[in-house]
């Protein structure tokens, strides 16, 4: 009997932990296309397999620029630059990041990342939910270092080396979508009021106005 509660209890978190993430495709692909004569699977209509061809599984990265207030280039490949990562719930990204380079507090609410170090010196770290007390997990992370940040929790990197660094990210989803902390809160449409910005920060109405 307690062998059959054990595998009960497998198949139960087993089905949660597969709930949680892209559903698992049931054909050997879908490629995503703008036709809406297709199969509509994940939010994005398929070609027919017949017309599926190797360029719809290729894409060449280039490093994004950094000549930007945060000193980020960001060369996204989700399943919108990339059609054959349709179904097949994963997607990554290229970061490059200018000395004091950074990439501001976020969340990706459908995925777990996994960062990669590939050039340069970075300070990441996440923080976890109010239940844990809202702790700062950090670290400094140089050539070959791997990071995970996980799902849904608020994250960052910055560029603490002296020159450029160039990081790759892998995703547990096709788009795991991005929430900018600041610009979320701040530049909102409509936006938020004032008035509850500031009961929630404890600040003046005027330090909310200079931050928007």
């Amino acid at each position: 009997m307690k062998v059959i509660y054990f595998l009960v209890a497998i198949l139960a978190l087993a089905s949660s932990i597969v709930s949680a993430y892209d559903p698992s495709p049931l054909q050997d692909f879908c490629v995503a296309t703008n036709e809406t004569n297709g199969v509509y699977v994940n939010g994005k209509f398929c070609k027919h397999p017949n017309l599926t061809i190797p360029e719809d599984f290729f894409r060449h990265v280039e490093p994004g620029s950094t000549v930007n207030q945060l000193g980020l280039g960001l060369s996204p490949v989700n399943v919108a630059q990339l059609p054959g990562l349709n179904t097949l719930g994963v997607s990554m990204s290229r970061i490059d990041y200018a000395p004091k380079g950074l990439n501001p507090p976020h969340t990706h609410p459908r995925g777990t990342e996994m960062l990669m170090v590939m050039e340069g010196t970075l300070f990441v770290g996440f923080v976890s939910s109010n239940q844990d007390n809202n702790r700062l997990f950090s670290k400094v992370l140089n050539k070959g270092d791997v990071f995970v940040f996980p799902i849904g929790l608020i994250h960052f990197q910055y560029n603490v080396g002296k020159g450029n660094a160039v990081a790759i990210t892998a995703f547990s989803s096709q788009n795991a979508g991005v929430i900018g902390i600041s610009s979320a809160v701040f530049l909102s449409t409509p936006p938020i009021p004032s008035e509850i910005l500031a009961k929630g920060f404890q600040v003046g109405q005027n330090v909310i106005d200079e931050f928007r």
